[in-house]
């Protein structure tokens, strides 16, 4: 599957998601409620505040997967990926139990919710924004799953531009939810989240095939041309 198409169906999908997990910020967000297009755009730059710090992620962990590009292991690292998301959805007690979130990671959290709580005090703009870009530095798995598809780009630019349209994909459901979250009932967001186990399995397969080397358009294009030219620079 193409990048793109691949970036923003997952953000689309996921999104469902984003209902569940984000559900409450969005419903809270310290909108101007008297004028329509106010409100409208409130909710869009509390998504694109979202969307800039996805972009950040994109570019600084595709710039990981450069280096294992560069290096000749895109195949493996696709693989890699791929199966580490299947362990994470087949044995997630075993995985968590294994890693303790230190005092350090709880302080950090913490000031980004007191950030938040400041933020939702003011009804400006630019607090709508900077709401959004806080609001993805919180800890959020669809997240994590849309990074590994910016590592697997092997590419810094080209990481930035999978997180932007994976962000661009969340837009409709966050969108609607801003709009019309009361009447989505808290059951309805509880069974939207048990569904991202299988969102993550189609993007882990969507990795393991990739890095096959197939030779399907893409879903397993041939990486052979580009670990030539890697190899060819190498030995300048």
């Amino acid at each position: 599957m193409n990048i793109a198409w691949t970036a923003i169906a997952l953000g689309f999908l996921g999104s469902f998601h984003c209902v569940g997990m984000c559900g409450p910020i969005a419903l809270a967000l310290p909108l101007n409620q008297n004028s329509l297009l106010s409100k409208v755009t409130g909710v869009l730059l509390y998504n694109f505040g979202r969307m800039f710090t996805y972009v950040l992620f994109g570019g600084l962990f595709g710039l990981v997967g450069q280096s294992f590009v560069i290096a000749g292991y895109q195949q493996a690292l696709s693989i890699t990926l791929g199966v580490a998301l299947l362990i994470m959805v087949l044995l997630p007690n075993q995985i968590i139990a294994r890693f303790k979130i230190t005092s350090s990671i709880y302080s950090f959290i913490g000031k980004i919710k007191q950030q938040l709580g400041s933020l939702f005090k003011k009804k400006s703009y630019s607090s709508l924004f900077f709401i959004g870009t806080l609001n993805g530095l919180l800890p959020c798995g669809l997240v994590y799953l849309g990074i590994a598809g910016a590592i697997a780009t092997g590419s810094s630019l080209q990481g930035g531009l999978f997180m932007a349209l994976f962000g661009l994909g969340t837009f409709p459901a966050m969108i609607v939810l801003s709009f019309l979250g009361n009447t989505i009932s808290i059951n309805f967001r509880r069974k939207i989240r048990k569904a991202v186990p299988a969102f993550v399995v189609v993007m882990a397969l969507l990795l393991i095939l990739r890095g096959m080397n197939l030779g399907i358009p893409y879903v397993s294009p041939q990486m052979s041309a580009t670990k030539a030219v890697c190899d060819k620079c190498c030995h300048k």
